[in-house]
């Protein structure tokens, strides 16, 4: 599994990342989503440069140009809820492309069990395709597991990619470990550690809260 960390080097992408961290700013959820939407896009971005590229001629008003155009459009996957406004800013970048949507949460005994309920699935054929997944906080990777293994019965993928704002080098290490085809990370921040409840420090909190408001 390699793993491409924005953080390595400063951008513009830094400047969103500390805001959706900050918890004054945090209080402001259409502020939270924008930003999460806005590292979707610019995670988005980044990945593309590794995708598959051919030539494709373009008439402009005033002659023809060759342009790269891409070999094949990718399948989106969406692990929700707090993955909706970050997916928003992937599927910008990729307009085209057919999109899956999956639920999955945290059993109520989750810090004991670390298991990952699913309860929702609605997903094209994923045969031979490039998948995408958009899961804001990859913690402790359970998530990720859990869903690629359901997503079997719907096709073998050619390679995946996942973006993350925020990732746990226990998540990680699990996806490594875990899943037979690659798995190539596009994050935004590697941060230190999960705590004993599983949440990332220093992180940002919950995702789905933040964006939507407190669960019953």
């Amino acid at each position: 599994m390699d793993v491409h960390n924005l953080s390595d080097h400063s951008s513009i992408a830094s400047v969103f990342l500390s805001e959706i961290r900050d918890e004054t700013i945090q209080k402001d959820r259409l502020r939270f989503r924008k930003n999460l939407s806005r590292l979707g896009e610019v995670l988005a971005y980044e990945m593309s440069k590794s995708l598959d590229y051919t030539t494709s001629t373009v008439s402009t008003p005033l002659s023809n140009i060759a342009q790269p155009a891409l070999c094949d459009q990718p399948v989106l996957i969406s692990i929700m809820r707090a993955g909706i406004p970050f997916f928003e800013g992937v599927q910008n970048f990729f307009d085209r492309a057919d999109c899956g949507f999956v639920g999955a949460f945290r059993a109520s005994d989750f810090v004991q069990t670390q298991l990952i309920e699913t309860n929702y699935f609605a997903i094209p054929d994923l045969t031979n395709k490039t998948l995408i997944i958009a899961d804001p906080m990859l913690a402790t990777g359970k998530s990720v597991v859990t869903t690629l293994d359901q997503l079997e019965q719907f096709g073998f993928p050619k390679r995946i990619f996942m973006l993350s704002v925020i990732a746990a080098p226990e998540g990680i290490e699990r996806i490594r470990s875990s899943i037979k085809i690659p798995v190539h990370l596009w994050t935004a921040a590697v941060d230190e550690k999960l705590n004993a409840h599983a949440y990332i420090i220093p992180g940002l909190g919950d995702a789905g809260d933040l964006a939507y408001g407190p669960k019953q």
